[in-house]
């Protein structure tokens, strides 16, 4: 599927879908710090010149039938139309002279680049499912896959994917009616819609030639007579044992098949960068026949996609305020514990169904069939909430340090009016106590480090992110597609060098962050994550403070390229040392393949 390689990460694994955590607010020390030295500010008005000059010399770059959806919200008939999307190269216009020798380095390198998008053409993972199965020509899955590899844009690729998810819904009136408010059915009629993404020879491909353990990637569970039961035994699921406890009625659950499985890590490694939160899975085998789970709510918003079979999906609205966008997932319930079903459906190969937070469901094979699915989830624990329960204690910290009306004492005898056993009190002195504390939490306001904590979450989110998927024109243009390698004794192709003529972009728009921690600049990236959840520790460089304006106009001017001798640094060689040094990580890409000098 054009472009998209397949990852010999074949590591151990730990549990990287629906991750049941709390993120605990940052220590202090770090976010209350300054973001950067006053001496490194210098250049920021030049900076934004510069993105400005970038921009104007940009030049334009390039960017489906018989879907129904309905909402809870809505008539069972009422369907959207589809909605197309396509894009065509816009005419350059005349041709300047600075345009004219761009044009003629690009000529030169045209041979170049198309040998590098050849070679990995051939080399690309995506032509073929994990199991070897050749996907069908028709495939939708494989078309938007094909086209998003022709995207020069990750931040285009992931909205457009998006777009294939949920079509033929808009993704403006999603985003704007139905996210974490309603459910919703997308029926396609299309058995072939997700075919490429999983299937049950996958899964038993996996269980066959894979180190896939009981409770640690895969559980075994049923609900009968009202009752959930796990039946994992202990150690690896080999296919005699997990076969059999299917054949028992018992539903599969494969955590993290992003881990296993290519074309799931590359799905949701371009749908993370869409939510800007990680991109979760989990795979649901169920025999004919038989429920796998109670009925219960979640904490993360759920996108259920039907790859096989038909299922019996019941949603239920949250039942009072407090489960409406849970923070945290449901105990069981039995069925007393539910009211009428908001959405009743059965799904089918090629469906989709979305559900907020806090929404019951529960889902059952019946007819004899059995039933796989694949459910995506995002948002877990990424509300205002949790952002302000790390900005408020810093604020209250700064401000005590910064302000002399949080220092003062509280009044002497405020044990007299104040507390539960006076809340119906009268007390004048009761009233102005209040109204001091409202005065002093409005004025916290001022002091909340809300860039800080900001930065903090992001780099948060490059730690829980899946690594990047490359397109053809990525691996041919950054340092995996340099031609160096060993040849009769000896390394050949060696010597390819960046120039302050050199242009660079960085690889893709969400694969980096920078972040101020101890008076210090870190650059936090994803290129060298793991497919498996927090396998790795976080990955970053230390970028230097003449450097700091050269990085900041680097991660803003994504996707335009900047020239290496444009970037604000205060010598040459600050210059080549921070390209070169983020284009060996695999973070940087050129606009024409690197020669040998």
């Amino acid at each position: 599927m054009n472009g998209f390689r397949e990852s010999e990460d074949r590591a151990g694994l730990l549990r990287r879908g629906r991750v049941r955590r709390r993120r605990q607010p940052h220590g202090g020390s770090a976010l209350a710090l300054p973001l950067r030295p006053r001496k490194i500010r210098r250049y920021r008005r030049s900076v934004a010149s510069r993105m400005a000059t970038v921009r104007a010399r940009a030049l334009p770059s390039e960017d489906s039938q018989g879907s129904k959806v309905e909402s809870a919200a809505d008539d069972p008939g009422d369907a959207l139309p589809g909605d197309a999307a396509a894009g065509g190269r816009e005419p350059h216009g005349h041709r300047g002279p600075e345009e004219r020798r761009e044009a003629s380095v690009a000529e030169r390198s045209a041979e170049t680049l198309a040998a590098r998008l050849r070679l990995a053409e051939v080399a690309a993972g995506l032509r073929v499912t994990p199991a070897g199965r050749e996907l069908p020509g028709d495939s939708p899955l494989r078309q938007v896959l094909a086209e998003l590899n022709r995207i020069p844009s990750s931040r285009r690729r992931a909205a457009r994917l998006f777009e294939w998810l949920i079509a033929p819904m808009p993704p403006d009136h999603f985003y704007r009616c139905l996210w974490e408010r309603e459910a919703v059915l997308v029926r396609r009629q299309d058995p072939s819609y997700y075919e490429g993404l999983f299937c049950t020879a996958d899964l038993d491909a996996m269980l066959r030639h894979e180190d896939v353990h009981f409770g640690q990637h895969l559980d075994a569970a049923r609900y009968v007579c009202g009752r959930r039961e796990t039946l994992n035994p202990p150690g690896r699921a080999l296919p005699a044992a997990a076969w059999s406890l299917y054949r028992a009625g018992c539903s599969l659950r494969l955590l993290c098949p992003q881990a296993f499985s290519s074309s799931v890590w590359q799905f949701l490694a371009v749908l993370q960068e869409q939510f800007g939160s990680m991109a979760g899975s989990n795979v649901y085998l169920t025999p004919p026949n038989s429920q796998g789970f109670a009925p219960h709510y979640d904490d993360i918003e759920a996108f259920v996609l039907q790859l096989e079979g038909r299922k019996l999906w019941r949603v239920y609205r949250p039942r009072d305020p407090t489960e409406e966008l849970a923070l945290t997932s449901s105990p069981n319930f039995s069925q007393e514990d539910l009211g009428e079903p908001v959405l009743q459906t059965v799904l089918e190969p090629g469906d989709l169904l979305y559900f907020p937070r806090g929404f019951i469901h529960q889902a059952e094979c019946q007819d004899g069939m059995h039933s796989l699915h694949l459910t995506l989830s995002t948002y877990q624990r990424n509300t205002w909430g949790d952002f302000l329960e790390a900005v408020v204690p810093l604020a209250v910290q700064a401000a005590i340090e910064e302000n002399v009306e949080f220092r003062r004492g509280l009044p002497r005898d405020f044990m007299d009016y104040m507390g539960a056993q006076h809340s119906d009190s009268k007390d004048p002195r009761r009233t102005a106590f209040m109204e001091k504390v409202r005065v002093l939490v409005a004025r916290l306001g001022h002091f909340a480090p809300v860039d800080a904590v900001a930065d903090q979450r992001a780099k948060d989110f490059i730690h829980d992110s899946l690594p990047p998927v490359l397109s053809d024109r990525e691996k041919a243009l950054s340092v995996h597609g340099l031609p160096i390698r060993w040849e009769a004794g000896e390394p050949v192709n060696v010597g390819a060098q960046l120039t302050t003529e050199t242009e660079v972009h960085m690889l893709q728009d969400g694969i980096a962050r920078l972040v101020g921690e101890g008076g210090r600049l870190f650059l936090y990236y994803t290129v060298e994550n793991s497919r498996v959840y927090h396998l790795e520790e976080p990955k970053c460089l230390e970028i230097y403070p003449q450097q700091a304006d050269a990085m900041e106009l680097l991660l803003r001017s994504y996707p335009e390229f900047v020239r290496v001798g444009d970037l604000p640094c205060d010598s040459v060689e600050d210059q080549l040392s921070l390209a070169t040094m983020l284009y060996d990580k695999g973070l940087l890409l050129t606009k024409v393949p690197l020669t040998q000098n």
